[in-house]
């Protein structure tokens, strides 16, 4: 395929999803990463597509929101392995709050086969996901509900999450940094978030490496609220995402890496290694939750970061 051909093709897609990864891209188009990385910087110098870290997006990415129809292609693998690795922090019994996103209708799918488990959620799709799981209790949100992400937002779903407290809160989102920490392009949908966040004793967020480095508009939960990060392999040549694995882990944050080809890691791939963090900035007593289900985790343990050698 000729340059201007596989340019063309790139543009097309970009237009079509919103965003894109590198990974994708290369995919679709028959060729190397490194030739469509090259593709897409001379595309951004054309003024018809912005480079966000791992792919490229349509002009005016810091604000634009992809809606669900475009975010359910991107990623498709990643987002399997990390909803895989994710599914293992969730206990039996456990009472939890899970928010929108396509990673985290993939988590979703994933609990039905949790027995004991209390699900809270604003998303129909996670709902959805988890309706024909006679062993799960599903509590939906008050709101209105937002089309583009099938996911019930406003001051009707934050009121009905006041007085509420559950062990984990498993968040996605648009954009992720060590600076800013977990952030997205909507107001409303920040707004539910955060309350989300606080209605739970641990934040753990999932987010695969194109989001890594992203800075989007409202911001859901600071990084040191983050307790846990559970991410995709960075490619090699990838240096900004994983300098940006590395802040992130520097400030506390746990970080549980799939294995290569998106399978499971953790530490369960020959070359996944346990690196020591500073003390934990924050802790977390047992408490129990408001009547959704058994107590929370125990006393937290010490932070690890499970980052991959390069």
């Amino acid at each position: 395929m000729f340059a201007a051909e596989r340019r063309q093709l790139i543009l097309e897609m970009v237009r079509a999803n919103g965003a894109v990864s590198l990974r994708e891209l290369a995919r679709v188009v028959q060729t190397s990463e490194v030739t469509v990385r090259r593709d897409v910087r001379a595309l951004e110098a054309e003024g018809l597509l912005d480079r966000r870290h791992g792919g490229a997006v349509l002009p005016g990415g810091f604000t634009r929101e992809s809606g669900f129809p475009q975010k359910s292609h991107l990623a498709t693998a990643e987002k399997t392995a990390i909803a895989d690795l994710a599914a293992g922090l969730v206990e039996e019994g456990e009472a939890i709050v899970v928010g929108a996103g396509t990673t985290t209708q993939e988590l979703a799918r994933r609990l039905a086969r949790v027995p004991g488990l209390t699900v809270v959620t604003n998303s129909l799709l996670v709902a959805q996901a988890l309706a024909h799981a006679n062993r799960v209790e599903v509590v939906m949100t008050g709101g209105t509900l937002r089309g583009s992400n099938y996911a019930l937002v406003g001051s009707g779903a934050e009121q009905s999450l006041q007085g509420l407290r559950v062990s984990k809160a498993f968040l996605s989102g648009s954009g992720l940094t060590a600076e800013r920490g977990l952030s997205t392009s909507n107001m409303l949908s920040a707004s539910v978030d955060r309350a989300l966040v606080q209605a739970a004793a641990e934040v753990v967020v999932l987010a695969d490496h194109t989001k890594l480095g992203t800075d989007t508009m409202f911001q859901t939960v600071p990084t040191d609220l983050i307790t846990r990060l559970v991410t995709d392999d960075p490619p090699p040549h990838d240096d900004r995402a994983a300098t940006e694995l590395q802040a992130l882990a520097d400030q506390g944050v746990q970080i549980a890496v799939t294995g290569a080809n998106g399978s499971p890691g953790g530490e369960q791939g020959p070359t996944a290694r346990r690196a020591p963090l500073p003390g934990p900035r924050r802790g977390h007593a047992p408490l129990r939750s408001a009547g959704l289900g058994e107590p929370a985790a125990g006393p937290e343990r010490g932070r690890v970061a499970d980052l991959r050698r390069r």
